[in-house]
């Protein structure tokens, strides 16, 4: 079939040759693992190819390698063509479902559609059209049970894994791309629920024309039988690569023909999987299959079998049908698609949608915000009975500075405890983002809004609390900078929690080194010593000049000292003004006023803001550059080794061959 060369916007041509995937090893002495090797095809608009293979032979790597996911360590070389264009698949030029379902847990199924679909679809549809797309979509997955159920977490039961499964593919085909991954979307399905989802996606492929490229792992015959087309793969190599049912004849052709009544896929993996040859060396070593003596070593074992029925595929017709329906595809001109991001939806609308989607989930998740409240609560009561009504003695000087000192330091520590949940937020956000839902400055305003209210708050119930308990210095304007200052300090933790989370891998990584990073703040805040007496190189130049601590506390005092008077050591001596207290005892500097302390603290939160923004974006940038330099100088270095060919790796010892594939299939075996 020629492929026409009209223009044609909306279908997708994706194909892809000797494409290798390699994870070097530093160590010279030891061989470089390939993952794929050198292997081809393409995918079609309007058909499932499904790639096939047992565990680790290649599966997901090749969907990552399609879309330009794979991890930075790891070297890819090949071609990948999109319409007959050689192209680096970028943020939001495809749809992709993960193997792990990334979700917010404080939402229904139906809300979850809801804000996907005002983040992503155009603004100019009227209400009325995009419910009927939200609805057509639950009706699609057949979510319509759960549609009002929540997510769930770990306080709240919520929908099934299953459910969760498909929640996941109907976010993707809600604006009907045209390009889909998916990596084992039946992964936790019954066969049912499995037949219905790849059953689904077929009817969208076909009615809208959608190329859709799916892993999965073993399906039952009733699912393979919904596939269009086969990439069947074992150890990164290519076992057969065609029209799916044209695969049970080729099996046939090469002497392994399928038994009746046995599920296809099952048959075509039991030949290539080499784990089951270490699952009957350990059955063979057993006592009771010895007594048997039922097991015989005459018959080929599945690592032969495997590499004989790579052989055959190389040389079949099927691989010479590939190879020119490939060309044809490659060669294909004049048939473009336009570059277009996951979202059609205004900044503006963005921005609205996934402030209040935010707002929902902090209000909903009571370990965000609401569980802090009540321990923010709790020490601010504390406090303030251990504090209680401190007074203007001398000694009450350093009692205030000590409480001011908690405060401005302690209490905004406590801010590290929503880490965790931040860290569930920001999953789902490098996975909306890497599918191009929305942009990062998008969700870094829409962070900062909805949490705002909780801050407010937070602030608000331990300003009031402390200044009335222990009686502060009273007053309207007072009070109000108290909230202030603390506001402002909180959220300059929470910003920094964000920058940290850019940067390190996991959960505990951002609580260790967050919490490192905070202790080293509080320590140069000018409490423990006073900056005066700090060494001058790094520690107070510039480290507590760019310390919020530092300046939040030095607000905190003036706010209370400035203008009150104290007692002095002796009966006898005249009260000493605030004002020499601040300068004399606690090294707090009044050149300037308390305001423009405060300015500063918004200053720095400001900077650790824009510092996400830009660490984002300039890894969002700069990965495709230093990937590409790291891959030309790592194969520069393999290619100097030796040991280092492009040819099939030799099966490790841990896969030798121990008995024959005729024992693991039984009496109904073909491989006699």
């Amino acid at each position: 079939m020629e492929i026409s060369e009209a223009t044609i916007v909306d279908h997708v041509y994706l194909a892809w040759e000797d494409l290798s995937v390699m994870l070097p090893n530093c160590n010279s002495k030891k061989p470089t693992r390939r993952i794929l090797n050198q292997v081809s095809g393409f995918a079609q608009p309007g058909r499932i190819l499904g790639i096939m293979g047992p565990s680790g032979s290649g599966k997901s790597t090749l969907l990552d390698s399609l879309a330009g996911r794979l991890a930075r360590n790891i070297i890819m070389t090949g071609n990948v063509f999109l319409n007959g264009r050689k192209k680096r698949l970028d943020y939001g030029s495809v749809a992709y479902v993960t193997q792990e379902d990334m979700l917010l847990a404080t939402l229904t199924v139906k809300e979850t559609l809801i804000y996907s679909a005002k983040l992503r679809l155009p603004g100019s549809l009227k209400q009325n059209q995009v419910n009927e797309i939200i609805d057509e979509t639950i009706m699609e997955l057949g979510l319509q049970d759960c549609a009002q159920n929540l997510i769930g977490n770990w306080h709240s039961r919520g929908i099934s894994g299953g459910e969760k499964k498909r929640l996941s593919i109907a976010l993707e085909i809600l604006t009907r791309p045209t390009l889909l991954f998916l990596d084992e979307p039946t992964s936790g399905l019954d066969s049912a629920s499995a037949f219905f989802v790849i059953h689904a996606l077929r009817r969208m492929a076909q009615e809208a024309m959608l190329t859709i490229v799916s892993s999965i792992h073993q399906p039952s015959s009733e699912v393979f039988a919904l596939f269009h087309d086969l990439f069947l793969l074992s150890g990164g190599e290519t076992v057969f690569f065609g029209e799916a049912k044209m695969a049970i004849k080729f099996f046939s052709d090469v002497g392994l023909p399928c038994p009746s009544r046995k599920n296809p896929s099952d048959h075509f993996l039991q030949c290539i999987n080499s784990d089951f040859d270490r699952v009957n060396a350990t059955l063979q070593g057993s006592q009771r299959l010895q007594d048997k003596k039922t097991i015989t070593t005459t018959h080929a074992p599945t690592t032969k079998i495997k590499a004989m029925l790579v052989h055959m595929y190389k040389c079949s017709e099927y691989a010479t049908t590939t190879k020119t329906r490939f060309q044809e595809i490659s060669s294909i001109e004049g048939l473009t698609i336009e570059a277009q991001s996951g979202s059609q939806a205004s900044w503006w609308k963005q921005l609205t949608t996934l402030t209040e989607r935010s707002f929902i989930n902090m209000s909903r998740d009571i370990g965000y915000y609401w569980l802090r409240i009540v321990v923010y609560l709790m020490v601010s009561i504390s406090v303030g009975t251990v504090f209680f009504n401190v007074g203007t003695s001398y000694h009450a000087t350093y009692a205030r500075g000590a409480c001011a000192g908690f405060i401005s330091g302690f209490m905004i520590f406590m801010s590290i405890g929503g880490f965790p949940s931040f860290i569930e937020e920001m999953k789902i956000f490098h996975k909306e983002r890497l599918n191009g839902h929305y942009g990062v400055g998008v969700f870094m305003l829409s962070n900062f809004i909805s949490s705002i209210p909780f801050l407010t708050l937070m602030a608000f119930v331990t300003a009031m609390v402390t200044y009335n308990m222990v009686k502060f210095q009273s007053g309207f304007s007072h009070i109000t900078y108290a909230c202030l200052d603390l506001l402002f300090s909180i959220a300059v933790v929470e910003s920094c929690m964000m920058v940290i989370a850019s940067l390190v891998p996991n959960f505990m990584m951002g609580i260790i080194t967050g919490s490192g990073f905070i202790g080293i703040m509080m320590m140069t805040a000018g409490f423990f010593r006073i900056h005066h007496d700090l060494p001058k190189i790094f520690w107070r130049y510039p480290v507590s000049y760019i310390n919020s601590m530092s300046w939040a506390l030095q607000g905190a005092l003036k706010n209370d000292m400035i203008g009150m008077e104290f007692n002095a050591p002796y009966e006898e001596e005249e009260k000493v003004s605030g004002d020499i207290i601040l300068t004399t005892m606690l090294g707090v500097s009044l050149e300037h006023s308390k305001w423009w302390d405060l300015a500063a603290v918004v200053a720095i939160l400001i900077f650790y803001r824009l510092l996400f923004f830009t660490i984002i974006k300039f890894r969002e940038k700069a990965t495709p550059i230093f990937q590409s330099l790291y891959v030309k100088r790592t194969l520069k270095q393999l290619n100097q080794r030796p040991s280092f060919r492009k040819t099939s790796p030799i099966p490790s010892n841990s896969h030798q061959p121990i008995c024959s594939l005729s024992f693991q299939e039984g009496f109904n075996s073909p491989l006699h």
